[in-house]
């Protein structure tokens, strides 16, 4: 019972810290800081993606009426100069709109601060990229999340079980693998399809990379799963299967995601 209780606290402070890696590490992750500009700290957070129908709002908090601001965009690897867009003042904020994309649609941005004759560039030497999606039901969106939250915690308490020789893992790896298929392999693409269109655009369809990390560590916990079924002696393939996929999301989620190429009007990925 005592290792139980070892194993389990040790597998959920593993996915929190799995989790905040990701939340900070993905491209959809907003950017936030702060710049000091007339006399204030310039408080800020730059969204890179949105999803459903509407514009995207970007929003720079400031105090008082003496800043102006404008926000510059463009479409994605488009050759075409930056459209400026008066950005309006209400209450302590500067708010612009990003014009509604297609599904996988991009477009660059940054913000430009003016007082009196001076300016600020936020978020400085670099653009923002911000991707736009179809909205996904949050009746689809939440079991997805918290499925997949639940088997970065069931992978990493069976992986921990594999350590030992008498580490009971038959149950374990199917609850891991079941928790997979459906949170992966069935939610996955449902929630691809409402974001973008398709649902899947991984091997043989495409390079999309969560996909196809998805399917590589489905097939681990598959080969995993078969072991326990066969042999006395299968950790080390399932102790394989926990580390593949714990590698797998340590991968920035949505890298490599699709992306509308405004060129030729299609979507591609990779």
């Amino acid at each position: 019972m005592l290792r139980k209780i070892i194993l389990w606290t040790l597998a959920i402070l593993v996915t929190y810290g799995s989790a905040k890696y990701q939340r900070a590490t993905g491209p959809t992750h907003p950017i936030d800081d702060q710049r000091t500009f007339a006399d204030q700290t310039i408080s800020y957070s730059l969204t890179r993606t949105h999803g459903g129908e509407g514009d995207q709002p970007i929003v720079i908090k400031v105090s008082g009426s003496s800043i102006d601001g404008n926000l510059h965009y463009r479409r994605y690897k488009a050759p075409e100069a930056f459209t400026v867009l008066p950005m309006m003042p209400a209450g302590d904020s500067l708010t612009g709109y990003l014009p509604h994309q297609p599904p996988a649609g991009k477009l660059e941005y940054y913000v430009e601060l003016i007082y009196n004759d001076k300016s600020l560039i936020i978020p400085g030497d670099q653009t923002v990229v911000t991707r736009f999606k179809g909205a996904v039901p949050k009746a689809v969106l939440a079991p997805h999340i918290i499925l997949m939250f639940a088997v970065m915690l069931l992978a990493t308490r069976t992986g921990l079980e594999a350590l030992f020789k008498d580490g009971r893992l038959k149950n374990l790896t199917l609850i891991t693998t079941l928790t997979l298929a459906v949170g992966g392999m069935i939610m996955g693409p449902v929630v691809q399809k409402y974001a973008f269109g398709a649902f899947w655009t991984g091997v043989p369809f495409g390079w999309d990379l969560t996909d196809n990390k998805t399917l590589i560590a489905f097939i681990s916990w598959v080969i995993a799963l078969w072991r326990t079924r066969v042999s006395t002696n299968s950790r080390w393939w399932v102790l394989a299967a926990a580390i593949i996929l714990m590698g797998i999301f340590m991968i920035p989620h949505s890298m490599m995601g699709s992306e509308l190429d405004y060129a030729s009007g299609e979507v591609k990925t990779g």
